[in-house]
């Protein structure tokens, strides 16, 4: 019988024109997805809740569990093109960037949402401009050089030919700190409304660069409602790489956002960083993830020898979860890149994994089960979430909604939820029945044999217990 857990390693796919419908979001949950990623930086509310809706039904209809990732804006320079007409930029020709937005975006002339470029740059930086940003193997993407400071405006020649499509392209300059809030009011706006509505496992924090901004994210979420939702700062430029420690100590997660650094970093330093920040999060308890691994799937079936390398380089460093962006957003073959990275993933596991079957751990906090995961054990962790009714003499309040769906983001762990009856077994001094169904659960998965041998941490009373039960022939 097939796994059910193809990897230990998750899958966060970004949702997008190519991978928003029913049938295609059902195929990447049985495909390996866990998490879903909304970026709004493309898209209104009400295109991201159609695609959620459709995620919803998929997830009823493959009755697989998933959670939901809200991914910031934050302070992310932008050219602004209103009418959305293709642009097509020819190398050696002169482009202006103006901060006059309500301009027409031309050939000749970008708007761009930020009126202190001028001041930031000098003649013979880079920009980069992009709907995914720079690959250098793609024509969505171009890079300029400054030429000319005119006033507000800035004169670039531009590098490569490329072609722009849509209404917004990001703008990144390498080494220049911009002066925008991390978390934005139309973030706030975004999250108060489309993220309490939703109640959003993970809000993606985008431009983290100190740990300030991470703690100024958490008072918003919880002045929202929403003080369960676990925040991943995504470290994407040098200024935070340089508070990096400060950042994993307040987040819950890290995001290696690779693309970005690339462009801050020198190329050949970026691999550095990865070890690093993984090593960093797997020692302090926190999931790492690692982006762009597979970039050419955007428009191939297959991605090449180097990033099917560089995915299983990820996963023995100990990275938690691989994001895909514009593979499933606008590639060609969103289910098939979550599938391939799924199986380098489990390929990687099978050639380290040890002749062990499986770890029970009943939680209600499901902090036990993450202390678990962090010492990279090589078989799954089920993490049994029971759910408690909890009263404060005013309200009553049902704990173990957000555990369950935040446990997809972390290596090696895997939710199991007790259906009502076993929850209510669970008020009692043993936890039989639930870890009954819990070890039926893993029979019926595929992870457990007659005679395995299977870990089992739970609480008796005040006591916590550690005990080996060998399953039946």
């Amino acid at each position: 019988m097939q796994s059910f857990f193809p990897a230990l390693t998750k899958i966060i796919a970004t949702l997008g024109e190519k991978s928003r419908s029913v049938e295609v979001l059902a195929a990447s949950l049985r495909a390996g997805m866990s998490v879903a990623r909304f970026d709004f930086s493309h898209g209104e509310v009400d295109y991201h809740q159609a695609t959620l809706d459709n995620l919803k039904e998929a997830i009823m209809s493959t009755n697989k569990l998933c959670s939901v990732m809200l991914d910031t804006v934050g302070p992310e320079l932008q050219v602004v093109n209103k009418n959305e007409q293709e642009i097509l930029l020819e190398a050696d020709a002169t482009i202006v960037l103006t901060p006059v937005q309500d301009k027409e975006a031309s050939a000749s002339l970008l708007p761009i949402n930020f009126h202190g470029l001028a001041q930031s740059v000098n003649p013979g930086d880079k920009i980069y401009i992009g709907q995914y940003l720079f690959t250098g193997s793609e024509t969505t993407s171009v890079w300029l050089e400054v030429s000319e400071l005119r006033g507000e405006e800035v004169v670039c020649l531009i590098k490569s030919s490329g072609s722009l499509k849509g209404s917004l392209f990001t703008l990144h300059v390498s080494r220049i700190r911009v002066d925008l809030p991390t978390l934005s009011d139309s973030d706030k706006d975004v999250i108060s409304k489309w993220g309490v509505k939703n109640k959003i496992d993970f809000l993606s924090l985008s431009y983290t660069r100190h740990a300030e901004d991470v703690r100024h994210a958490r008072e918003f979420l919880s002045e929202v409602g929403l003080s369960q939702t676990q925040i991943i700062a995504k470290i994407e430029n040098i200024e935070g790489l340089t508070h990096f420690d400060e950042i994993l100590k307040e987040a819950d997660g890290i995001m290696v956002s690779r693309g970005n650094l690339a462009m801050d970093l020198p190329v050949e330093k970026v691999f550095l960083f990865q070890k690093a920040a993984i090593y960093k999060c797997n020692m302090a308890g926190k999931p790492a993830i690692v982006t762009r691994v597979v970039d050419s799937m955007t428009n191939n079936l297959r991605p090449t020898r180097a990033e099917a390398t560089d995915v299983a380089n990820a996963v023995l460093d100990g990275c938690d979860a691989i994001l895909l962006g514009a593979e499933t957003v606008r590639g060609l073959y969103p289910v098939e890149a979550i599938s391939m990275v799924c199986k380098i993933c489990a390929e990687v596991r099978a050639a380290i994994k040890v002749n062990a079957a499986a770890i029970i751990v009943f939680t209600s906090t499901g902090r036990t089960a993450r202390l678990i995961a962090k010492y990279r054990p090589t078989m799954p962790v089920l993490n049994v979430v029971i759910p408690r009714i909890i009263s404060n003499s005013i309200k009553w309040t049902l704990t173990g909604v957000f555990e369950p769906r935040q446990s997809l983001l972390v290596r090696g762990l895997f939710p199991f939820l007790p259906n009502l009856t076993h929850a209510a077994d669970g008020s009692r001094r043993s936890n039989e029945p639930v870890l009954q169904a819990a070890i039926d659960y893993c029979k019926k998965a595929g992870i457990v044999k007659p005679n395995d041998r299977v870990a089992v941490c739970q609480k008796v009373g005040d006591a916590s217990v550690v005990k080996i039960l060998e399953l039946d022939a």
